[in-house]
């Protein structure tokens, strides 16, 4: 393993890039359609300008946590199946156990 993997830089930065609000719901939506969506559906599902929506899904398709496929002149965006959607499940279990201390931590922005 690189050093560069072994520090903690890219791990801030991988949560980093679902600790934003837009980009999450995104994520959230994604995972709960269990389907592909469009930039216009995203949009209508979440009440979210086009270019709040095309510049989170920018950095989530970059990052490896969402991908797309093209159908015609659109692309169609849904959760990295191999890497994505197997975090969320275990984030869910961890969730259960710990989502109450989250809620009342003290460093925590609520």
């Amino acid at each position: 393993m690189t050093t560069e993997l072994v520090s903690a830089k890219p791990y801030a930065l991988f949560f980093q890039a679902l600790s934003n609000p837009a980009r999450m719901q995104i994520v959230n939506l994604l995972r709960e359609k269990r389907r592909s969506l469009s930039v216009t559906e995203i949009c209508m599902e979440l009440n979210l300008e086009q270019t709040h929506v095309s510049h989170a899904l920018r950095c989530l398709t970059f990052c490896g946590l969402v991908e797309f496929a093209r159908d015609g002149k659109s692309k169609l965006y849904s959760l990295n199946k191999a890497t994505v959607v197997p975090l969320l499940r275990i984030v869910d279990d961890h969730l259960e156990k710990f989502a109450g201390n989250l809620y009342t931590c003290e460093v925590l922005k609520r």
